[in-house]
């Protein structure tokens, strides 16, 4: 990559070195503790694992950070696939892993972690092969099942269990463990005033509660030695009633004052949905909505804090550690959109940096495919394969590209870096397809984002673009290139529904870059993404919402992540209407029939968002006189985000 200033200078507070411990952090940016699937059976790192590591390494972050690694697997695994560090042979990976991240130029740390209860029970993570007994502070019954309070002796064997993980981290090579003590695991657990109560020494007061936390960092100190660094995560404010508040959490923070190096503020619940969303911030929320948390806390502490919060933007990041709120920034979701970002702020490439869209198609990947996806970034989870030697052209090609949107962008800009003259033809006067309308709403800045650095790559790659010019055969024939990628994107679903052309009824495209047009009431004839999303963008903007859907729940083929933190805010922005048919547009609003009964609902306007399907009679039109042709995006099959970016590189790779 292209240097443009010095190291740091645009961001000097965020680049200046920090001592932990015996390892001093060449910049104040650290990769959050983050643990994909990519685990195998025997609860090993795989290949694909340590490659994702060494590529967070590469990036250019001062320490990266291995999250929930299993100390005492008997009883504390809390999801399918964990990097066990009690399971025999685990020694290997762990020091490939090591030896990957300091060969990459960064410190390698751990995050040492036990489930407590849901190392026995089903949890968001975990289903499958759950232990015979869940383990907590105190006899409970959860929803997942029962819970059995954790006997004295148990408590003493993990206590050892910590200690043994801890020296073995070091021995095979790590540079610092994290003791993770936050949402909603083992010490979060007893820490609970709620969950927690037992009468003996770990129940009762703080003291009480926290004792087994501190015994675990003691254990640990007394494994690593005095200067081997130590980090804690704690809450900064539990914000639940099960959970610690925010004076109590200051509390706990002065008790391991003097046990820990660093400690990591964090806050909520991972067993809580609406607290999930809080944990890993939705976009729902502003970018470093957790920070004040960090900063309170190092107003009582000596320590060196960080500081989390779905941060993203390197001038945010430098105000914090300027301002003193932080001493360092945590970076989860952010390094897997671009793991680069540490690199780019540092030389001055800030405008390159790919957003994070807080989509949770990470989250989502991790439990339903066993790896790591990322919608912005085609290689995450495929670093390993990454590494591979990409074969080069045979020759300079004459590509086109007929389509603006994100397929057709990514599409131009890997040919164009392939060292292809590449023409991108886009019938409207601007790029950025679907993303525009999908990025209107207050709360998808991030998409509009990602369309600014598209259009800079555009640019800085020689791409050629044709804007208000659409493709057809005819141009085609004209241009003929040696190759063409069809990215035309996809076309609204408009159903032969009585009404439907009624100038009350606004296509959703159209209510979302032009919500000017809309009244005071609005009916949205379809509750998927577009529908819920655009009902909330609404309602912000102070209109009257109503959603009708004939589907039994409202955004339903959403990931549960996302959808966690979509649907209070649908249901605080809109009146849902599910089981239900839309029968005609009157003059009045939406005729509708629920359950065998006909009801009208009035409306002003109508948006039609029933979804978009792909126009492939136009595209096998396009295809007809070319050899070599791809098609890439919506108009292949209509999906996310994902799916079109995705598509488009590994294709560009292919030519």
């Amino acid at each position: 990559m292209e240097k443009k200033c010095r190291y740091g200078e645009k961001y000097p507070h965020l680049f200046s070195p920090l001592r932990i411990g015996n390892i001093k952090m060449r910049n104040r940016l650290i990769c959050a503790p983050s643990s994909p699937s990519m685990i195998d059976l025997n609860g090993h790192f795989t290949p694909e694992m340590i490659a994702y590591l060494e590529e967070k390494a590469l990036g250019g972050a001062g320490v990266v950070t291995y999250g929930e690694a299993i100390v005492h697997s008997a009883t504390g695994k809390s999801h399918n696939k964990q990097l066990q560090l009690d399971s025999f042979g685990v020694r290997q990976g762990m020091t490939e892993a090591a030896r990957a991240i300091h060969n990459a130029g960064s410190y390698a740390n751990i995050q040492l972690s036990h489930g407590g209860m849901y190392g026995g029970l089903a949890s968001v993570g975990g289903d499958v092969g759950t232990n015979l007994v869940a383990y907590g502070p105190s006899d409970m019954r959860m929803p997942a099942g029962e819970v059995k309070a954790m006997p004295i002796e148990m408590i003493y064997e993990i206590i050892e269990s910590y200690g043994k993980a801890a020296r073995l981290c070091k021995e095979t090579g790590f540079d610092m463990v994290q003791v993770h003590a936050a949402h909603g695991w083992l010490f979060s657990q007893f820490l609970s005033p709620v969950w927690n109560k037992r009468t003996d020494l770990f129940g009762g007061s703080l003291e009480n509660r926290a004792r087994f936390f501190l015994l675990v960092l003691d254990a640990v100190r007394n494994a690593v030695g005095k200067d081997f660094p130590i980090e804690a995560r704690i809450s900064g404010d539990d914000l639940t009633e099960i959970g610690l508040n925010q004076q109590e959490c200051i509390k706990l923070a002065e008790m391991i004052d003097d046990k820990v190096d660093l400690i990591n503020v964090s806050c909520g619940n991972h067993e809580d949905p609406a607290m999930f969303c809080r944990t890993h911030p939705s976009a729902f929320f502003p970018r470093g909505v957790n920070v004040y948390l960090a900063a309170e806390i190092k107003k009582h502490v000596k320590t060196p804090v960080a500081c989390v919060g779905s941060l993203n933007d390197p001038a945010q990041m430098e105000e914090i550690i300027a301002s003193g709120k932080a001493d360092a920034v945590e970076l989860g979701r952010a390094s897997l959109a671009d793991p680069y970002l540490p690199f780019k702020a540092a030389w001055g490439q800030e405008e390159d940096i790919t957003p994070c869209l807080r989509c949770y198609e990470c989250f989502g990947a991790t439990g339903e495919l066993e790896m790591v996806k990322c919608s912005v970034n085609p290689v995450m989870g495929e670093q390993l394969a990454a590494k591979l030697p990409v074969k080069q052209p045979d020759r300079k090609k004459r590509v086109l590209v007929a389509g603006g949107g994100p397929a057709g962008m990514e599409a131009a800009i890997t040919a164009a870096e392939r060292g292809h003259d590449v023409t991108l033809a886009e019938q409207s006067d601007r790029l950025g397809g679907n993303l525009l309308p999908a990025g209107a709403a207050y709360f998808k800045e991030d998409i509009h984002k990602l369309v600014q650095v598209l259009e800079g790559r555009i640019k800085r790659s020689g791409v050629n673009v044709r804007l208000n010019t659409k493709v057809t055969p005819e141009y085609v024939k004209h241009f003929n290139p040696d190759t063409l990628f069809v990215a035309i994107g996809s076309v609204e679903i408009k159903p032969p529904m009585k009404g439907l052309d009624s100038e009350k009824v606004i296509m959703a495209v159209d209510a979302e870059l032009n919500p000017e047009k809309l009244g005071n009431k609005i009916v949205i004839i379809g509750g998927g993404l577009v529908g819920a999303e655009a009902a909330v963008s609404f309602a912000h903007d102070g209109r009257k919402c109503t959603i009708v859907e004939r589907k039994p729940l409202i955004a339903e083929d959403v990931n549960s992540f996302y959808r966690g933190g979509l649907m209070p805010q649908v249901e605080k922005a809109a009146e849902c209407y599910v089981n239900t048919m839309v029968k005609e547009i009157t003059d009045q609003g939406v005729l509708c029939e629920q359950e065998g009964k006909e009801l009208i609902i009035e409306a002003d306007h109508v948006v039609c968002a029933l979804g978009f399907r792909s126009p492939w009679n136009l595209v096998d039109e396009l295809t007809e006189s070319i050899e070599e042709y791809y098609i890439i995006g919506d108009c292949k099959k209509v999906g996310k985000i994902y799916e079109a970016i995705n598509s488009a590189y590994y294709a560009a790779l292919r030519v």
